[in-house]
C-alpha cells in the first residue's frame, strides 16, 4: 500500500512489544496498531503510520502490519525492530530499546504512552471486546475483512470535515504512489 510508513509501523509495534518486556500477544499488538492509528487521527487528524484499516471478525485491525506481524509480507525496515512472533506473541528484535525508536515523534509518543497507560492491563480479548464496542466503524465481516475507509473513521470521531480529512489521505496516497513509480 502506497504511503505506508513501513519503520514507523515497526517501531510503534516495538513500542508496544518494549512496555510489555519484550514481548506482546498478536491480538492485543493488533489492536493496539490499530488503536494507535485511530487515536491519531482523533488528536491530529492524520493516521500515524499509513496503514490499511479494515474490518475482521475480531474488531478492526492495521492490515498492513498484521500481515507482517504474521509473516504474510516482508519488511526489512519492520524487520529491524520486530523479531517476529513466537507462538501467540511478538517479539521485539534483539537490541533494540526505546532510544532506537527514532521516528516517533513527541506527538505520536503521546498517543502511545495514552494507550498503554489506558490498556496495558487489558488481556487480549478484553482489548477486543473493547474494540467491538467503542469502534463504530468496525462493521462485523462475518468471516472475511471488509476495508475501513478513513473518512468513516473520522466520521465516528465526530469531525466536521471527516470526507476532506479522508480525501487528504487518499492524495497522500496517490502521492506516494506516483513519487514510487517516477524511481
Amino acid at each position: 500500500m502506497f504511503g505506508y510508513q513501513e519503520r514507523k509501523a515497526g517501531q510503534v509495534a516495538a513500542f508496544f512489544a518494549l512496555k510489555a518486556g519484550g514481548r506482546i500477544n498478536v491480538l492485543k499488538l493488533a489492536k493496539l496498531l490499530y488503536l494507535a492509528e485511530r487515536e491519531s487521527m482523533a488528536r491530529y487528524d492524520a493516521p500515524m503510520f499509513y496503514d490499511r484499516l479494515v474490518s475482521m471478525d475480531h474488531g478492526p485491525v492495521a492490515s498492513i502490519s498484521l500481515n507482517q506481524i504474521n509473516g504474510l509480507t516482508q519488511g526489512d525496515e519492520w524487520d529491524t525492530y520486530i523479531a517476529g512472533r513466537n507462538g501467540n506473541d511478538v517479539l521485539v528484535a534483539q537490541g533494540i530499546n526505546f532510544a532506537d525508536l527514532d521516528t516517533l515523534s513527541r506527538a505520536d509518543l503521546g498517543v502511545l504512552e495514552y494507550l498503554w497507560e489506558r490498556f496495558a492491563d487489558y488481556s487480549q480479548f478484553k482489548l477486543r471486546d473493547w474494540t467491538h464496542e467503542n469502534c463504530p466503524e468496525w462493521e462485523n465481516p462475518h468471516g472475511s475483512s471488509e476495508p475501513i475507509p478513513h473518512d468513516r473513521v473520522f466520521k465516528f470521531l465526530q469531525k466536521q470535515d471527516a470526507n476532506m480529512l479522508g480525501e487528504a489521505i487518499l492524495h497522500y496516497r496517490r502521492t506516494a504512489e506516483a513519487l514510487d513509480r517516477a524511481l
